[in-house]
């Protein structure tokens, strides 16, 4: 990787990404892309930062082209809970943005990153320990375009020879950047209301068990998939990754070590209810380990601990 774009770098994963890619090949070599949401000066300084509409094919392509880039990090979408309120817009962002970025990545001869999720899964695919090659029927728009795009990355390097690789994310939580419309969220506004109020009102019931991962673990996997030797990756696209898995009910408890007074409601949104009960609770990511080395580094009490710490400082 010498020369990157991040799409959607002002987003959930790409804000923190974009910044470990210039921490690691240099700032001027990473070009940050982001679209409606305003982007912090740690993006647009000191790397290069454009405005990029992933729809717009010309717009990508010219991009591609003036800053000569060789990998791509496709992180531009619309996520779960959002999505369902705007299906006609996620699929249009989702699939017609991906298109653009494979048909590039074809064109230019980029190296590709595809992130997909538990949410490819759906209420027929076992829970439990859900298998790297499964049934996946999901139930949502947003599933519907990420296993749609599996298959598309999947099609593109079978065809046409992209380097095209691919994670699918359990509920990621992050101390930088605010929750942008998953499902998954309250796993990260629990932390602002225990520090700010001392009490969180959970739009999921409190034995909601979900796969989740701490954002410093999501960043090294997906840079660690990408270095890693092509040789080796049966697979190559949409591995299963975790961390690890947990209620809202066992989070709460974790945060009262910390926050004795700590509270928690539950109060459902019989929306991302529904969405959470379709996902697996626990992902099988052997594939992962044993073919590029996958290692999670932080487990509930680690995250809770780091969580805390940084949330309090902001």
């Amino acid at each position: 990787m010498k020369k990157i774009l991040v799409t959607g770098a002002t987003g959930q994963i790409g804000s923190e990404l974009t910044i470990a890619l210039r921490d690691r090949y240099g700032a001027e070599n990473v070009l940050a892309a982001g679209h409606k949401r305003p982007a912090q000066d740690e993006l647009t300084q000191p790397g290069p930062y454009c405005s990029l509409d992933v729809r717009d094919a010309a717009a990508l392509n010219q991009v591609i082209k003036t800053y000569n880039i060789d990998t791509i990090f496709h992180l531009a979408s619309l996520l779960s809970a959002v999505a369902e309120q705007k299906p006609q817009l996620a699929w249009d962002v989702n699939m017609n943005g991906l298109i653009n970025i494979l048909e590039a990545s074809r064109t230019h001869q980029c190296a590709l990153f595809f992130p997909s999720s538990i949410a490819t899964f759906g209420p027929e695919t076992p829970p439990m320990d859900t298998p790297q090659d499964t049934v996946q029927r999901p139930t949502t728009i947003y599933g519907i375009s990420k296993v749609s795009g599996e298959l598309l990355c999947d099609y593109y390097y079978h065809r046409f020879g992209v380097d095209v690789r691919g994670l699918r994310y359990p509920g990621l939580i992050s101390s930088k950047t605010p929750p942008g419309g998953g499902t998954t969220d309250y796993a990260v506004d629990i932390f602002y209301a225990a520090i700010k109020s001392q009490h969180y009102d959970c739009f999921l019931q409190a034995d909601t068990q979900l796969d989740m991962m701490y954002m410093p673990d999501a960043i090294d996997a997906a840079i660690h998939l990408m270095t890693a030797d092509s040789t080796q990756l049966k697979h190559r696209n949409a591995f299963n990754v975790t961390a690890m898995s947990f209620t809202p009910q066992q989070l709460a408890a974790e945060i009262q070590k910390y926050i004795p007074d700590f509270t928690i409601a539950y109060n459902l949104d019989p929306l991302r209810q529904a969405i959470a009960d379709s996902w697996p609770r626990h992902m099988d990511d052997s594939a992962a380990r044993a073919e590029w080395g996958w290692q999670a580094q932080f487990d509930l009490p680690a995250m809770v601990k780091d969580m805390l710490e940084k949330i309090t400082l902001k």
